[in-house]
């Protein structure tokens, strides 16, 4: 790789008409798409590994795996989050020495956390896949799943530093080629641990932490390969500042806090599901496989938005900011309505690459359309998500999102009883616009706090 001249660009540089912000938000965007569209693949991978093995209890157990590093590993997805908005601010501002303090505070935050999960790991998988349910097979399974994969808690954190830090200093090309990288690690890794090593579920788990530790080693090459140029030395008294880690933490909390909301309610989703049996268990598992691709692959407007909304913020332009709300909504609108079409015409072909349990296949189908209503209900949410991220209106974000966990809570207490496992798709759904609803309205107040 040839040397960077610097990651950091002038503040006025921004596009001046329609068309240039629509080339803009889809070259940031559409890397990303990209990048996110290979992890469900390779979940959907590791689902259909686990849905042809000889019990359904195994790709059950795979799925209240994958919930507890939901739980975990998502749960502290705030290092993404929180890193991309204020690298994006700081690359707006064209202040190099703030970015590089950003980067060493989130990364020391990021491998203390990882070292506690390792030192509670036994008791935390236990508490975790006990509070999600399911039968007794399935939760040994998990286990399994979980013990193998949770070693490599450090780096996985680590690696949302970087990811953050890429897409908050618009760099949306080596963010797809680390994702990439990770994704193609994670692919061979889980074919050789389980068909040539047989570790069974276990092999799927190592699989994702071989995969991660690969992607902590290329994040630590192009953070170094991308350093702004021309700082002096570091102020290690500057980057651990008294007012700068509070101002951190206040932001990491309020993105917790969210994040809690938001797993807290597929967490309630999954074990709704799992008292319905073993069957319906599988075929929302999925189902969530339609959900996931789908937010993961919108997810690259988000990140366009975080990127940008932020930029705009640290330069002071609100015309900018403007500019960068509606042209990924339009964006997101375009990218939800395809997602829909596609459900519908082969939902059914994707359904049987899944798993060839004649039940799961059989169930999976008649819940089929609430996955393919999803993407036009759901998508809204995660571009206003991005714009509140760039901005690091984490509060708002808070507050918004345990809205829409009672909101949904409530519906799914009232329909469930009445409509089983359709009755927890329409509180799911309501939860989806609940959450765009709350932030919606506070669209303009953002706007306003550009003069």
């Amino acid at each position: 790789m040839s040397e960077p001249a610097s990651v950091i660009t002038p503040r006025t540089a921004f596009p001046s008409t329609r068309r240039e912000w629509h080339r803009k938000v889809l070259g940031l965007s559409v890397p990303i798409v990209l990048a996110n569209l290979s992890q469900p693949i390779l979940s959907a991978v590791d689902t259909a590994i686990a849905g042809h093995m000889v019990d359904v209890a195994m790709l059950g157990g795979v799925a209240l795996g994958g919930l507890f590093f939901s739980f975990v590993f998502w749960g502290f997805g705030f290092l993404r989050m929180s890193t991309t908005g204020l690298v994006a601010q700081a690359f707006g501002a064209a202040s190099g020495e703030s970015l590089r303090a950003i980067v060493l505070r989130a990364l020391a935050l990021a491998w203390a956390i990882g070292l506690v999960l390792l030192v509670i790991r036994l008791p935390l998988i236990a508490l975790v896949v006990t509070l999600l349910g399911g039968s007794p097979a399935v939760q040994t399974n998990a286990v399994l799943y979980c013990s193998a994969r949770i070693w490599s808690a450090p780096l996985v954190l680590a690696n949302f530093v970087v990811l953050g830090y890429l897409l908050g200093a618009q760099h949306a090309r080596l963010a797809l080629l680390v994702q990439l990288v990770v994704n193609l690690v994670n692919l061979l890794a889980v074919l050789i641990y389980v068909y040539v090593f047989h570790w069974g579920i276990a092999g799927i788990g190592a699989a994702t932490a071989s995969a991660d530790a690969t992607g902590f080693v290329l994040g630590l090459v192009l953070l170094g390969w991308l350093r702004p140029r021309g700082l002096p030395r570091v102020q290690w008294r500057a980057v651990f500042d008294g007012k700068a880690i509070r101002h951190v933490i206040g932001i990491n909390r309020d993105i917790f806090v969210r994040t809690a909301c938001l797993l807290a309610s597929f967490g309630w989703f999954a074990h709704a599901g799992a008292k319905l049996g073993d069957t319906v268990l599988a075929a929302n598992a999925l189902l969530l496989n339609f959900q996931w691709f789908m937010a993961y692959a919108l997810d690259g407007f988000a990140n366009a938005a975080e990127a940008l909304v932020g930029a705009a913020l640290g330069a002071r332009d609100r015309h900018a900011l403007r500019q960068a709300i509606v042209v990924t909504l339009i964006w997101t609108g375009a990218g939800a309505a395809l997602f829909s079409l596609c459900y519908v015409a082969i939902g059914p072909w994707i359904i049987d690459r899944l798993t060839d349990q004649p039940a799961v296949r059989e169930t999976a189908r008649i819940f089929l359309w609430w996955a393919a209503a999803s993407p036009l209900l759901s998508a809204w949410s995660f571009a206003l998500d991005g714009m509140f991220i760039g901005a690091t209106r984490t509060r708002d974000m808070m507050v918004s999102m345990a809205l829409a966990m009672i909101v949904f809570i409530v519906v799914a207490l009232v329909l469930q009883p009445l409509f089983g496992n359709h009755g927890l798709w329409a509180a799911l759904m309501v939860f989806m616009l609940a959450r765009a609803a709350t932030l919606g309205v506070r669209v303009p107040q953002l706007i306003a706090t550009v003069a």
